[in-house]
């Protein structure tokens, strides 16, 4: 009887403790996968507890997964070095390195980069350090434009019109007597080889030199008898304007001088700024215009001016022509001096 009652009495207690761990299961703790053996108790014992068992190691087995193997991360795709990769101020100040080829085959890149180098002003900076002018200027249209048809082959450099005061010339020895702004143009001309402009658009100007056929002779052979200095306003080149042609140059003064010419010289130069280290350099020809027996055509440029010369072989004497092109406004947006061998 007594040995019947501690038989039944340990089943029970077994059970309890069962009915515990399924508890826990069922309330999703962490678990472990444990055998449990029974003792031969009683029937009741035995079914309750090998059930209760059976449905443990289910549970457990449905819940231990198999994780997913992870491969280390290589450092140069880890988030931090990607944010550092596409640094917008890390890649302005690459940019500032880089001319106009080397930033159009960046923005070939990806879509990261072609947004970066549309930023007008990575533009902006490349065409004030291309151009040489140390101060902005405000302009009409994007730098990106302004920097693709602002270079070319024949270009000389830039300078900036601080004024729209701008003094025509012929000769680097200028007279004692400036003309006047507003004085008669054609007189001054022919008197002195000078001009002055009261109108020019102020802004940074690109310069070019070209050496093209007189068109008193077609021949073949000539290798180019008429010189011509020809400076624009930077934006000209992007007017509707002048792309249609509705603007022309027109003819404000000639001067033909009938004796032999050692030189052919134009010059264009800020009157409010003549008196600048820069266009002091300009005027001084001995510096740069080389010796009489160089016949290669040279130019200067400054802050406020430019200036070519090329030394001519024996002649009968040479045509100047000063033509200037206007905007809708009477703004001077181009200038012509051109120098034609008689």
């Amino acid at each position: 009887m007594l040995t019947y009652y501690r038989k039944r009495k340990r089943g029970s207690k077994i059970g309890e403790i069962l009915k515990y761990y399924t508890r826990r299961t069922k309330r999703g703790c962490a678990r472990q996968k444990e055998e449990i053996v029974l003792p031969s108790c009683n029937k009741r014992g035995r079914e309750g507890g090998h059930g209760d068992s059976v449905k443990e190691e289910r549970v457990v087995k449905k819940e231990r997964t198999i994780a997913p193997c992870s491969s280390p991360r290589a450092s140069f795709l880890s988030p931090h070095s990607t944010s550092n990769c596409y640094d917008m101020d890390l890649w302005t100040e690459v940019a500032k390195h880089m001319d106009g080829r080397e930033l159009l085959m960046l923005s070939f890149t990806n879509r990261w980069f072609n947004h970066f180098i549309s930023e007008d002003y990575i533009w902006k900076y490349a065409c004030l350090r291309d151009m040489g002018i140390p101060a902005p200027c405000p302009v009409s249209f994007p730098w990106k434009e302004i920097y693709a048809s602002s270079f070319d082959w024949m270009r000389i450099g830039s300078f900036y019109l601080d004024s729209p005061f701008v003094l025509l010339t012929e000769t680097l020895s200028l007279p004692r007597r400036l003309p006047r702004p507003g004085s008669d143009v054609k007189r001054s001309i022919e008197l002195t080889g000078t001009c002055s402009l009261t109108n020019a658009r102020t802004g940074i100007w690109i310069a070019d030199l070209q050496l093209v056929h007189c068109p008193v002779c077609n021949l073949e052979t000539c290798e180019g008898t008429m010189q011509v200095l020809d400076t624009r306003h930077v934006e000209l080149f992007l007017e509707e304007d002048y792309l249609d042609e509705t603007w022309q140059y027109e003819e404000i003064g000639s001067n033909r001088i009938p004796v032999p010419a050692a030189a052919a010289i134009g010059g264009i130069f800020d009157l409010t700024n003549l008196s600048s280290p820069s266009t002091a350099k300009i005027l001084n020809p001995k510096s740069w215009i080389g010796p009489p027996t160089d016949w290669q055509p040279k130019a200067k440029i400054g802050s406020h001016a430019v200036a070519v010369n090329t030394n001519l072989q024996p002649n009968d004497g040479i045509f100047v022509r000063y033509q200037v092109m206007k905007d809708n406004n009477g703004k001077v947006v181009s200038i012509r001096i051109s120098q034609q061998l008689i």
